[in-house]
Formats: structure tokens, C-alpha cells, sequence
């Protein structure tokens, strides 16, 4: 069950500025963000009272995400982070997702709560949600920006969802093709043509 109203993204989208060249377009611009930001870090904030919160994210891809998100969480907050392998120079996950690294922190009877960058088949939330279930936290939660339901293979439902996208490929603030794009401010699909496994992978 989602604790907060979730925005809903559809086509046409925003005209691309000249600097994004490899994208198609922009489907979520830096500005819809901040909004969008400020307003699940207050959803959380309900969600959770005064209590402190574990916060852990999948990394790479969730790192601009969760930084900007807690700043709007006022909760007593600890930080941990989790590695995936999952899509790497492809624009498909590969089979069940590895966990690479694990947690530093112990979170036995802690109120946790997991983000990521885009839930899409189900496959890397699921397995790191059943992990993290075995240390018995107090709470599990589930947080992310975008929610590509119609890639959707595992049933899941997150608790907290920035942006419903539609079933296309997207990057930026953090989400990636081959480790590119992550750092572009915006979220935007990437044209069909630089989909493939590129020379300097």
C-alpha cells in the first residue's frame, strides 16, 4: 500500500534543450523533481513520526535520489548502502539480481526503509527486500522515484513512488546506460539508437 499520492508522467513530453543531444526527450524535468521531492519527504515524515530511520540505498543508481530526498525528511536518519548487479551495458536485466555488497549497519529492530532509482520488472526490490527481512527490522519500506509498471514480472509495490513513467527507457539523476548519463539533472528517454552495448563500455 502507497502512502502517498503518486504523479503520473505521460507522453508528449518537455522540449529538449540542445546540451541533452542524446536524449529523445525529456520526460521529467530538474524542476518537477524538486517538487516532487519535497513532497514525498513530507509523506515519509508522516509516515514514520519521530521515530529514527535506516535508509538504504541501492547504489549506483539511487545516489542523487536519496541525497536530495533526505533533506527533506526530518527524522533522525542513518545511511547505508546496497549494491546490485543487475543491467549492466544493457538496457534489459539479466536474470535474478546479485547482491555485490551488503550492509555495514546493523539493523535488527530498526524501521528501515530501501530506495532506489526505478522499479521496473520487480526483480532487484524483491531480492533485496526478502535479504533484509532475514537481519528483522523493526519496519521494511519501500521508496522510489520512478515506477515503470508495465515491465513489471514480480508482483511489488512500492511505498513511496515519486513518478509512474511509461514503459521506456530512462536516464539521468542517477539512472544510467553503460555508467553515462547519471549525472544529467533531468530525466530523459535515451534515443533508440544509443540503446545498444556501446565502444567505450
Amino acid at each position: 500500500m502507497a502512502f502517498s499520492t503518486v504523479s503520473t508522467i505521460t507522453m508528449p513530453a518537455a522540449r529538449l534543450p540542445a546540451t541533452h543531444r542524446d536524449l529523445e526527450s525529456i520526460l521529467v524535468s530538474a524542476a518537477d523533481i524538486k517538487r516532487r521531492l519535497k513532497k514525498l519527504g513530507a509523506a515519509i515524515a508522516e509516515a514514520y513520526g519521530d521515530e529514527e530511520i535506516t535508509a538504504v540505498a541501492i547504489i549506483n543508481g539511487s545516489i542523487f535520489f536519496t541525497a536530495d530526498l533526505l533533506r527533506h525528511v526530518p527524522n533522525p536518519i542513518r545511511l547505508d548502502c546496497i549494491r546490485i548487479f543487475s543491467y549492466r551495458n544493457s538496457t534489459k536485466s539479466h536474470g535474478k539480481p546479485k547482491l555485490l555488497h551488503s550492509l555495514s549497519l546493523d539493523i535488527t529492530n530498526r524501521h528501515v526503509l530501501v530506495i532506489d532509482d526505478i522499479l521496473d520488472t520487480g526483480k532487484t526490490l524483491s531480492v533485496v527486500v526478502d535479504l533484509l527481512k532475514k537481519q528483522n527490522p523493526a519496519s521494511l519500506r519501500t521508496c522510489v522515484l520512478l515506477d515503470k509498471r508495465g515491465r513489471r514480472e514480480v508482483e511489488f509495490e512500492a511505498d513511496f513512488v515519486g513518478f509512474q513513467i511509461p514503459d521506456r527507457f530512462v536516464v539521468g539523476y542517477g539512472l544510467d546506460f553503460a555508467e553515462r548519463y547519471r549525472n544529467l539533472p533531468c530525466i530523459g528517454i535515451l534515443k533508440p539508437e544509443l540503446q545498444n552495448p556501446p565502444e567505450w563500455a
